[in-house]
Formats: structure tokens, sequence, C-alpha cells
């Protein structure tokens, strides 16, 4: 049995790159600091409630940005007596901890456009407000597009969640400016809460996403099909005659990816040629995977003990093949 991981992009040490994401948490707080000081500015210039949404969401982003934060450098870690596989799994926590965040700040903003929409207001220094919400806006692009593709790049779903809150919440901004705008050229107050209200149901559909991304990473689902299918085609370059991979199984934790199979083999074989077999495996699936700890299990073809059934694995299906 062998137990190997990936390097890290650009050949750094395991652990190494990974510390170095927290900078983008820092990025995040900033960001949120920043346009938390802009949009509350617009909104005590205009008194629009829909602006007061926009800012809210903005404190919304702070507080994801410290809970990113420390699921980074958490799930930095290496992996020690006490957690085998390492800490991955925190990113799972900042993620589910942000949807509740979400959550809580989309109710917010919903009670109070429907308090504003029965009582309507007056807006004030309309012009100047818009102004200071898009330079807010163009902040929270700008770190939005950062975060997401230093999460695709390094495999954090808390950069990439924290990154597409910020994005969403362009767009909220977009759709309030928008909206402000509308109500001073109409003359309809009523608007402005209509689009407050539209902004927390589109918090909520935001925070509903993250939350399911999150429960099922915390479940253990399996690496998606077109992982699987590049460990499939590795292990069909080595099936030979006399040698054949089965119970393949797989799972996610944060940016790594765990790959376990088993290697049937004559008996006769020596256990040097069984080990040299399974290092060139792992070293091509190594190769087509980035961030994979892989174990295999080497097992004599003649033993019918090594065709029984594995306690606990779902029943075999196209993407857990007989090679």
């Amino acid at each position: 049995m062998t137990e190997d991981a990936a390097p890290q992009p650009g050949g750094a040490a395991p652990g190494t790159a990974r510390r170095s994401l927290t900078a983008f948490a820092w990025l995040s707080v900033a960001a949120a600091v920043t346009t938390i000081a802009l949009k509350t500015g617009a909104w005590l210039l205009t008194g629009s409630v829909g602006l007061l949404s926009d800012a809210a969401e903005s404190v919304v982003n702070l507080v994801a940005a410290f809970v990113a934060l420390v699921a980074l450098r958490v799930a930095a870690k290496p992996a020690d007596s006490s957690h085998h596989f390492g800490h991955n799994k925190a990113e799972y926590f900042s993620a589910a901890v942000e949807a509740i965040m979400i959550f809580i700040a989309a109710v917010v903003i919903m009670v109070t456009a429907v308090q504003r929409f029965l009582h309507p207001q007056e807006l004030e220094n309309v012009g100047i407000g818009l102004a200071i919400s898009v330079i807010a806006t163009v902040i929270n692009g700008a770190v939005g597009v950062t975060l997401v593709r230093a999460g695709r790049r390094y495999r954090s779903l808390t950069l990439v969640a924290d990154g597409k809150h910020l994005l969403t919440d362009v767009w909220t901004s977009v759709g309030v400016v928008v909206a402000v705008a509308a109500v001073v050229l109409t003359g309809w107050l009523r608007l402005d809460p209509v689009i407050a209200f539209a902004v927390g149901v589109n918090i909520l559909v935001t925070g509903w996403r993250l939350l399911a991304q999150s429960v099922d990473g915390l479940m253990d689902h399996a690496l998606g099909e077109e992982d699987h299918a590049r460990i499939i085609a590795v292990l069909e370059r080595f099936t030979t005659p006399e040698v054949h991979f089965h119970a393949l199984r797989t799972r996610e934790s944060g940016h790594v990816r765990f790959v376990t199979f088993h290697v049937l083999v004559p008996g006769a074989w020596s256990v040097q040629q069984g080990h040299d077999l399974v290092e060139d495996v792992e070293a091509a699936i190594r190769a087509t995977l980035e961030h994979a700890e892989i174990i295999a299990h080497l097992e004599p073809t003649e033993d019918p003990r090594s065709y029984e059934p594995i306690t606990g694995r779902a029943p075999m299906d196209e993407r857990q093949p007989d090679l």
C-alpha cells in the first residue's frame, strides 16, 4: 500500500502554496472594509433602502472574508497525529458559515424593504450617492474576479465561494444603482424598496447554492465525471492480460483529491515487481490529476478474497470498472 501527495503548483512544497492563499483572504477583507465605508456613505447621503441593502451585503462580505481567512489558515496545516488526512475540510465549514451569514443578511434586507414599501421616503443627493456606489462596485468586481481565478487555480472552495459572492454583490449593486436612478426619473418611490426586496431574494439563492456545495463536500462526494475519466484512462493504459484494476473509489476534501483502487497481479510476482507497477501507475495518475493522494492495494489474481466486495463501497458502476 502506498500513499502520495501531488506537488503544489509551481513546484512549491506541500502546504506552501496553500498558506499563500491567505493573502487573497486579506485582499477580500480590505475590499469589504472599503466598500462598506463607500456604500454606507452612499446610503447616508441618499436615504435609499436599496443602497442600504447593498451596504448590508458588504458587511456580510466582511464577515465571510474573516471566516475564509481562518478556514484557509486551518486548511493549510499539515496532517498530524489527530488528523491523518489533513485539515482541508475546513474550507467546507467556511462556505457553510458564509451561506448562513448570507441568509441572515437577506432576511434583514427583505424586512427593511417591506417597511420602506409601506412607508416611502424621498431620496436625496442621488447623483453623488450613485457615483460612490459605482466606485465600490468596481472594487468588488476586480477583487471578485481575482478570488475566483485564484480559487480555481488552487482548487480552493473558500476562495471561489468568496469570489462568487463578491461578483453576486456586483450584479446586486448594478441593479440597485439602476433602480435608484429610475426612482429619480419616474418619481415612483416604492421602486426603491421593490429592488431591495429583489436583492434579498437573489442573496438567498446565492446562500442556498453555497450551503449545498459545502454540505456536498462534507459528505465525501466522489470526484466528477471528468476526473474519473482521467483516472480510468490511466488504469486502462496499464491493464494487460496479467494486470487488472478494480474497486476504484474517490473523494474530494478541499483542494485534495483522494483516489484508491486495487491492483490484481499474478501471485508469483515478486514484491519488487508489484511495487514498481504501483509506483508507475500512481505517477501516471498524479501527472494527469493535480493534488491527488493515492492509495493502491496490491492483490494476487488467484486469491478469491481479492474479489470480495468492500464494506461500505457503493455497487460497481461505470466509474468503478474491473479493468
